[in-house]
């Protein structure tokens, strides 16, 4: 049905369409307001398609009201720890730690007024922590003489504040980080109600791994038939194929391997026309690629010392990969190597490659980026295994370094 009205709309629709959808890929919660206010009327405009595509094909959610619009997103792969969220003004990686306060601070934002101060907010988690005698055990603690956990709050707060749950009112994050001052802000009740993306309370489930716990409050249960285990197995790729940067066909099992062989051409050509998406096929597997580059989270090759560390980097493990294929790499030994990239570049690159065992930090940085991409694997044992597709990386000579960095 889909497919087939999918024939017979003109190109401005289409366009449309994958405009609100690459939206909601980008911001599953998008506010009515602020720089998203023109793909949110879209979103509105294309509601009944986007929602029905969506649950056929991803089996995701879409919720739509005055104020904002949830794409409710369960990843394909539930084990992948390689692109966790991100601080907004300088990209810093959430750790565990970060998400724990995260949660505690929707928590606390859940009882307070419709304003709240940084400071209150802080006291108010505080207040939380203490109260569970559980989250001390676990080390989790708040200290605001300390300046990492004062960070640390800092970017919890600038994250809902760029997903509008926080609405800046007066002040800045940037005074209360250096204890000059405070910051006022604004709650949005519709957006913190819906920030929580789950299939039931976590308080609801008895069992202690977390493995099982994260399993538990996405499970979505389907009848035990042909029909349920082509829905699941259609899902589960659709999502990935949205989601990572390449799905492999050795990371599916055999029947969901046999299953992406039979339903490969429907299913791609629905992504590129629902989202704009093209589609490398390769004997590895298959990547979407994003032409206009919106919807990348990190780009290969990026300008910067790390972008250019990073392309380096892959040109070396796609030599090695070329030579020893399928064999692992010590991490000692592209430690090693950039090593020898700092001496080359270390007048171009940024001031903080020129520190004392600057490579360490640095090659942590890049295989980071290498495997949020998909293009390696770190292994045991201090071991890192070049996958398939960095292959188009393996330059005939590397490229110029990039500007000099303050």
């Amino acid at each position: 049905m889909i497919a087939a009205a999918a024939k017979d709309i003109d190109q401005a629709t289409r366009i449309e369409r994958q405009r609100a959808m690459r939206a909601l890929l980008q911001s599953p919660l998008l506010s009515a307001a602020g720089p998203n206010a023109a793909e949110f009327g879209l979103i509105r405009r294309h509601r009944q398609w986007i929602s029905e595509w969506l649950s056929r094909f991803p089996g995701w959610r879409l919720q739509v009201e005055a104020e904002f619009a949830r794409l409710r997103k369960t990843p394909g792969d539930l084990d992948d720890s390689t692109r966790p969220a991100r601080e907004p003004k300088e990209e810093i990686p959430f750790t565990r730690r970060r998400y724990a306060l995260l949660c505690l601070a929707m928590a606390a934002l859940e009882r307070s007024d419709r304003q709240t101060t940084l400071g209150r907010l802080a006291e108010d988690m505080q207040g939380l922590i203490s109260s569970h005698s559980g989250m001390e055990a676990a080390g989790l603690a708040l200290d605001l003489l300390n300046y990492d956990h004062r960070r640390d709050l800092v970017h919890v707060v600038r994250f809902l504040a760029s997903h509008r749950i926080l609405v800046p009112v007066h002040g800045d994050e940037q005074q209360f980080l250096n204890r000059t001052g405070d910051a006022l802000y604004n709650i949005e009740r519709s957006s913190l109600a819906v920030m929580l993306n789950i299939k039931r309370g976590p308080s609801t489930i008895e069992t202690r791994s977390i493995q099982d716990r994260i399993d538990k409050i996405v499970e979505e249960p389907l009848p035990d038939n042909d029909d349920g285990r082509n829905r699941r197995m259609r899902t589960t790729i659709v999502r990935r194929l949205l989601e990572d940067p390449v799905l492999y066909y050795e990371d599916l099992d055999a029947d969901s391997a046999a299953y992406f062989q039979r339903q490969r051409g429907l299913l791609l050509s629905q992504i590129e026309e629902a989202t704009g998406l093209h589609a490398e096929v390769r004997k590895e597997g298959v990547a979407m690629v994003d032409s206009e580059g919106d919807l990348t989270d990190l780009a290969m090759p990026e300008a910067g010392t790390l972008g250019h560390l990073t392309l380096l980097v892959a040109e070396y493990l796609a030599a090695h990969a070329r030579q020893s294929p399928g064999e692992p790499l010590s991490i000692t030994n592209v430690v090693r190597r950039t090593a020898e990239l700092i001496g080359q570049h270390r007048s171009r690159w940024n001031k903080e490659a020129s520190l004392p065992n600057a490579e360490i930090p640095m090659t942590s940085q890049a295989l980071d980026r290498l495997e949020a991409l998909r293009l390696v694997k770190r292994l045991p044992h201090n071991t890192v295994l070049p996958l398939a597709t960095i292959g188009r990386y393996a330059l005939g000579e590397t490229l110029d370094a990039t500007p000099s960095e303050t």
